[in-house]
């Protein structure tokens, strides 16, 4: 198991069932260099999920398991990082009433995610305590492991930020003598922007993925249809990689020698689009096939997966448990047995 002398690692992902290349390069690569860094705890955030798809929850616990299987698909090992269900370790609802005791609904308010998403999600209504308190949960979810890092991009700071706010508005009121829970610090992971096929972001609301389990076939039909350099009207214009989607995918994914050849190929109009996107393809197969290879056996068996997130979820708990005793204790709600205090005029 882990070292308890590495520093502590929190990160989840919500239960949207499989995954695609977008989560791969924006997170789960990053996860799977850090499990021999630090002390990895990776849950998937089942209870988040309900935040905007409380309406239909049958699919949340199904979802839960595609996602742990791209997890083992990508090298997640549960040898080397303790992985979980959210909703299997219930201290992290009891950490989240207490918080939400003490946050400021200002605080909530201002979250940049929260009107975004009350936007771009018109389609569900979002009007309800769950979503507004959101990232209440979220701060339980790293406090209650006393998390050290919280792997995020830039534009997730502000959740990171947000959590240090309610550690300290903790520690303010409840740990005057010392503190209870620790602030911790966003670490900023390298990850590339990865356009979908329609040149947007890729996304399941867009409609634009490559899913990791999408067969070679599936994703050179998919690459086919992607969008290219607009530029490139004909097969004789030249093109420029840099603002093409499919050059992006070549930045991830691609050797420089390949590189180097759709550099030239492009700009030169010496090679066509569909050459250039069926180098794409090579390179993702190439990623993708030890995946879908290590995913089958998992596929082949799901109980070995489900094993693995009760076995997580338990060595969860124990941590959560000594936290919860913690912040009990520092609030004078111990489930401890304690003597009724005698004022001095009682004696």
């Amino acid at each position: 198991m882990p070292s308890t002398e590495r520093k502590r690692v929190l990160s989840g992902m919500r239960s949207t069932g499989k995954l695609h290349l977008g989560n791969y390069v924006g997170a789960l690569q990053n996860w799977v260099r850090m499990q021999d860094e630090y002390e990895c705890f990776f849950f998937i955030a089942d209870w988040h999920a309900l935040t905007t798809d409380y309406a239909d929850t049958s699919k949340v616990k199904a979802n839960s398991i595609e996602v742990l299987l791209d997890w083992l698909a990508a090298g997640l090992e549960p040898e080397r990082c303790t992985m979980f269900i959210q909703s299997h370790v219930p201290q992290h609802a009891e950490l989240h009433l207490l918080f939400s005791m003490i946050t400021p609904l200002g605080w909530l308010e201002r979250v940049p995610t929260y009107k975004e998403q009350r936007e771009n999600i018109a389609e569900k209504d979002l009007s309800t305590y769950g979503f507004l308190g959101y990232p209440v949960l979220q701060a339980a979810d790293i406090l209650i492991y006393k998390g050290d890092f919280v792997p995020v991009g830039e534009d997730q700071v502000p959740h990171v930020e947000l959590t240090r706010e309610i550690a300290r508005r903790f520690n303010q009121f409840y740990g005057k003598e010392s503190p209870v829970l620790p602030e911790p610090k966003p670490l900023l992971t390298p990850a590339a922007k990865l356009p979908g096929t329609d040149g947007r972001k890729m996304s399941k609301s867009y409609g634009n993925t490559i899913l990791l389990t999408d067969p070679e076939p599936v994703v050179r039909q998919k690459l086919k249809t992607m969008v290219t350099d607009p530029a490139r009207i004909r097969r004789s214009d030249p093109g420029n990689p840099d603002i093409c989607p499919v050059g992006d995918l070549h930045k991830v994914f691609s050797s420089p020698e390949t590189m180097a050849k759709v550099n030239e190929g492009c700009r030169s109009a010496g090679i066509g689009c569909i050459e250039c996107k069926s180098w794409a393809a090579d390179a993702l197969v190439q990623v993708l096939n030890p995946m879908q290879h290590r995913r089958k056996k998992y596929e082949d068996n799901p109980q070995l997966a489900w094993d693995i997130l009760e076995a997580g979820s338990t060595a969860a708990r124990k941590v959560a448990d000594a936290t919860m005793a913690e912040v009990r204790a520092s609030m004078g709600m111990s489930l401890e047995y304690e003597p009724p205090r005698r004022s001095e005029s009682g004696k």
